[in-house]
């Protein structure tokens, strides 16, 4: 079976979709009943507006056609308007119609309802979690739930495989692009209280940067807020071995590829309570209510102490286990099977 695979998402500063993108690639490629061809072109910024639709709209479906492709899977939850061949897409979340009013709304338009009215024809749909299945379904009425399955992301194997140094006591880690959903401020808001700990986010920036690190001087603790923006795949990983703990306190995640890179490398993790972060991490971690800062500053100081480092120690085989790629590639492979006999 010949599977055309955007993988656009992985050009330049690769976030969440785009690590999911080449993960997912790389065990695709490994299973022997389909010949993945990659679409790609590195010249198309994706996350320059203009330059993404332009992708998705016109050069994503004439790049499937002439590879004469049984199928295509659109990654990043985007669709042609017009393509010709069954699709399978990828729905991460409904984050721009939930969470996203701040931005522009041609932005809205496109992610939000633009794509939504193109999941009808879409010949079958992975999601991330339940929390994302249930969330699509709600706001799509009528879709038909048979073709939404839910299919986890895997973390890669040099996450899987790190090897925890000594822990630095004082670094609360907080990965992903810097913006509101992320709620950043709440961990700053408590810094102060927890004597000699700082913070370190590393992800792309948006304006809400800016608000973070306002935030931080206006607290007096500027200089222990550390906004790196987007950092080498090496440097991560050295931030995971060394961390004391990461820290999602999102309001809204489909999936929440920190937690699940933290479990996977056996990093204590605290979460919200929000979204799919109950689901994906819920079973070896703290997960707390964005509404109680205490609850937050308490458990970042046992986090900070050590007190989490056994449990996540014993956890990560099953982590491990749970967001392994060549399950994800197997149950994508069954899904590509329906879709091209469709």
């Amino acid at each position: 079976m010949k599977v055309a695979f955007d993988a656009q998402l992985t050009v330049g500063t690769a976030t969440g979709i785009g690590e999911y993108a080449a993960g997912l690639a790389r065990a695709l490629a490994r299973r022997a009943r389909i010949e993945l061809i990659e679409l790609i072109e590195p010249r198309l910024d994706p996350w320059r507006f203009d330059r993404r639709a332009l992708w998705d709209q016109w050069e994503l479906p004439r790049r499937a056609r002439r590879a004469r492709a049984d199928v295509l899977h659109c990654t990043s939850g985007t669709i042609p308007f017009s393509i010709g061949m069954p699709v399978v897409v990828t729905v991460h979340d409904v984050a721009w119609l939930r969470v996203q009013s701040h931005t522009r709304a041609y932005a809205r338009w496109y992610f939000g309802d633009f794509s939504l009215r193109r999941y009808a024809g879409a010949a079958r749909i992975a999601v991330d979690s339940e929390f994302s299945r249930r969330e699509l379904l709600d706001v799509c009425s009528g879709l038909d739930e048979s073709k939404v399955r839910v299919v986890y992301p895997g973390v890669d194997e040099d996450v899987c495989t790190l090897w925890r140094q000594p822990p630095d006591r004082s670094t609360i880690l907080a990965v992903g692009t810097v913006e509101r959903r992320k709620n950043l401020e709440l961990l700053i808001r408590l810094l102060p209280s927890l004597d000699g700990a700082r913070i370190v986010s590393v992800g792309p920036p948006t304006p809400y940067r800016d608000e973070c690190a306002a935030l931080a001087a206006s607290l007096g603790v500027g200089d222990r807020v550390e906004l790196r923006g987007y950092v080498p795949r090496e440097e991560l990983l050295r931030l995971y071995a060394r961390c004391a703990v990461v820290a999602v306190p999102s309001s809204y995640e489909g999936f929440g590829y920190a937690a699940a890179q933290a479990a996977c490398a056996g990093v204590p993790c605290i979460v919200s309570d929000r979204g799919s972060l109950p689901e994906v991490a819920g079973r070896i971690t703290p997960v707390l209510s964005l509404d109680d800062d205490e609850a937050w500053a308490a458990a970042l100081q046992s986090a900070l102490a050590g007190e989490y480092d056994a449990v996540a120690a014993a956890s990560r085989a099953g982590a491990i286990e749970r967001f392994s790629w060549d399950a994800a590639a197997e149950a994508m492979e069954s899904m590509y099977a329906l879709a091209a006999t469709t």
